[in-house]
């Protein structure tokens, strides 16, 4: 199908990157929108059953994620990321069914499925957004892609807020659940757009060039051997910050806000996750500076802007507790400075995992290998996800939840620095080059179709 010269067209970097933003802007975007709104958008009673359900989630997702490069590598991104997504729809339909039927069992069941699912969602991800751009356009479309996914957050979110304005109730409705599944759905029918690698072509007249992935168990070798990659091994803090704190932030925004207060903060928290991976996005890119340059001095900017906003919620985080039981409107007088804290937290999550996509991206070319360090990032992304859920279930006073993201955040750093130290300037092997004309008339070489 993707050889008519129809598809053809469709088979560029760009395009490709914006049907896998599409893919996630239904599925994970909209499950984030969920989260956002604290409990599941359900009572904030109700926090004890999502934080089991989460830790399920998370705890599933580090076990598959790190064995996740092999599936997709044998399986193929499309497929995998077709059986990934369908985990998403069946967790917001478990949600739903939840809201109606009390069934809390069912809720924790589907955490635990989704996080198999998204375990080897995330690795097809990573693959196609790490793999498909040139070199010079990564850090672009890595922000193209994290802008379109994080459209699927603001997209929940005006669901739920349209859907609860006046709700002053402690859940969301039942029909923002429904609206949540169908949205998830139509995602599951995207994936199935998503083009091979093997027909992906650049505009520089590059191909994406891949080995082939010969059997189960040579590709298991392969993941095992991420784990003697000195720049992983420095970046496993870094992994496990990028999602330590969104049971924080997100059991904050239920503990102190009222629902359409909540919904609103969900849409700017993810609406300034795309203006800062537009940002920094472009600043990787900047061709006047070498890659290693512009690499540094993106992380100098991460740094100072990181460690401000933790500041800034720490000394917040002081003015109240796990006990708070007064939550404020969007038309309170103290909304002002809370809502603005909410949104920098969105802001500075969108550098902080924008850059790692892109200091992964600059460590190979090769979308094999680039699937198995997508895997392990999300699976230990995961596990410190999984950590922070069982924290916060155990109710320990959020400001010690708010002191140990911002230190594990802060100890990042000097690792992150050391492997951006070595960032070379190009990965790529001048085999790589074909001549269109060549691929019109049937000379192109044999890729491997996966």
């Amino acid at each position: 199908m993707f050889d008519s010269p129809f598809f053809q067209k469709f088979n560029s970097p760009i395009v490709q990157i914006v049907f896998l933003g599409l893919v996630c802007l239904c599925c994970p975007g909209m499950f984030n929108a969920l989260s956002g709104l604290g409990a599941g958008g359900s009572m904030s009673s109700n926090v004890s059953l999502t934080d089991s359900a989460n830790g399920a989630l998370y705890g599933c997702f580090a076990i598959v994620g790190f064995f996740a490069g092999t599936f997709t590598n044998m399986i193929g991104v499309k497929y995998t990321l077709t059986i990934g997504s369908i985990g998403y729809a069946l967790y917001s339909a478990a949600m739903w069914v939840y809201d109606r039927k009390q069934v809390g069992g069912f809720v924790i069941a589907a955490g635990a499925i989704l996080g198999c699912c998204a375990g080897v969602f995330w690795s097809a991800q990573g693959s196609i957004m790490m793999s498909y751009p040139e070199e010079k356009n990564k850090g672009k479309y890595v922000a193209i892609f994290w802008a379109l996914f994080n459209f699927g957050g603001i997209l929940g979110s005006v669901i739920a807020l349209g859907l609860n304005l006046q709700n002053e109730a402690g859940g969301v409705s039942t029909g923002t659940y429904t609206a949540f599944v169908v949205v998830m759905l139509v995602g599951v029918v995207f994936s199935l757009i998503i083009a091979p690698p093997s027909k992906v072509v650049r505009s520089n007249g590059t191909r994406i060039s891949m080995s082939k992935s010969s059997d189960w168990k040579t590709e298991l070798k392969g993941v095992l051997l991420v784990w003697k990659e000195w720049r992983m091994i420095c970046l496993i803090p870094a992994f496990l910050a990028s999602n330590w704190f969104y049971s924080y932030q997100f059991r904050v925004n239920a503990v102190y806000f009222d629902p359409s207060a909540r919904a609103l903060n969900d849409t700017m928290y993810w609406g300034l996750q795309i203006i800062g991976s537009l940002m920094i996005g472009y600043l990787l890119d900047y061709q006047g500076m070498s890659r290693r340059t512009r690499g540094i001095v993106a992380l100098v900017i991460l740094f100072l802007i990181v460690m401000g906003v933790w500041a800034g919620g720490f000394a917040f985080q002081l003015t109240f507790d796990n006990d708070y039981n007064n939550p404020i409107g969007w038309k309170d007088s103290r909304f002002g400075g809370p809502f603005v804290l909410y949104m920098l937290y969105g802001f500075s999550d969108s550098l902080y995992q924008s850059y790692m996509y892109w200091l992964m991206g600059a460590m190979s070319n090769d979308p094999a290998l680039l699937a198995r360090y997508a895997g392990f990032y999300k699976a230990t992304q995961s596990a410190g996800a999984a950590i922070s859920f069982g924290i916060d279930a155990v109710d320990i006073p959020l400001r010690w939840e708010c002191l140990i993201c911002w230190i594990l955040v802060f100890i990042s750093f000097p690792l992150i620095a050391v492997v951006a130290n070595k960032v070379t300037e190009t990965n790529e092997a001048p085999e790589d080059t074909y001549e269109p004309s060549d691929f019109s008339s049937g000379k192109e070489k044999a890729y491997i179709e996966n």
